[in-house]
């Protein structure tokens, strides 16, 4: 599904990525995690194509392509990857606070910008693909269990129902690979397993899922695959029950969480 091969990437001499090599294979769960300053957050704009690497390749089974045909992404601005089934969230959470969460979700759609107002507006008017859009978002404000709340202004959210909704318009455009940030970050322990059980659901679904998270016993309840960075440096990719048990990586990082 998604290969990372030998990335590079430094800032003023100072290496943030530093030959990091790993593969998300498909409908899997797959954790990144490392100290702060590891990489993580950078690598993940040079994948999303946020960022260029100084080296190394970027390589996606797009959701174009045959499934066993592999494409080089490494040179493709962010908008060609998220059309070829890529999508993310960020630790930021990205929303129009103004705007209701319907609406929000409806700006995220990828066929609504020429038809924006009708649909924002639902009015009368609308085309059957129009409302076809409509029907789309509601049934993914169902599945993040926000459709009561989908005419409240997406600024009175509570935090994990932000975070929540940044998952369903990552969700809006279908992708093959869905790339989440800190999704457990910050959020009570309800919305800490109504996010862990949404993940096994995508992934039930068929969906890919690489993600970035502190939160240990989160990572090693729901991950199929860890990696750990360091320093930029991959020291460590298997499954949870390794990586418990990995000294590098106790060193490194396990150690430091559990003080």
């Amino acid at each position: 599904m998604l290969e990372v091969k030998n990335i590079h990437k430094e800032f003023g001499g100072i290496k943030a990525v530093d030959g990091c090599s790993f593969k998300v294979e498909k409908n899997t769960i797959t954790a990144l995690i490392g100290p702060n300053g590891a990489g993580k957050t950078t690598l993940f704009n040079i994948i999303t194509g946020f960022m260029k690497q100084d080296s190394g390749k970027i390589i996606f089974n797009d959701k174009s392509h045959d499934k066993k045909v592999s494409k080089d992404i490494s040179n493709l601005p962010d908008y060609k990857r998220a059309r070829l089934g890529m999508s993310r969230t960020f630790q930021t959470i990205r929303l129009f606070p103004k705007m209701t969460v319907m609406e929000n979700l409806l700006v995220a759609m990828p066929d609504s910008n020429e038809n924006f107002f009708r649909v924002l507006f639902w009015t009368r008017g609308m085309k059957r693909e129009e409302k076809m859009l409509v029907e789309k978002a509601l049934e993914l404000l169902k599945f993040v269990d926000l459709h009561a709340k989908m005419n409240e202004l997406a600024g009175n959210l509570s935090y994990g129902q932000q975070k929540l909704l940044e998952i369903a318009k990552a969700l809006a455009s279908e992708p093959e690979i869905l790339m989440l940030d800190e999704p457990a970050a910050g959020v009570n322990p309800t919305m800490l397993n109504k996010i862990h059980d949404l993940m096994l659901e995508l992934k039930k679904r068929g969906k890919t899922i690489l993600f970035i998270e502190h939160n240990m016993e989160f990572v090693m309840n729901l991950a199929d695959k860890v990696v750990v960075l360091d320093y930029g440096k991959e020291i460590a990719n298997d499954v949870p029950a390794n990586i418990k048990n990995n000294k590098q990586v106790i060193d490194a990082y396990l150690g430091v969480c559990e003080k």
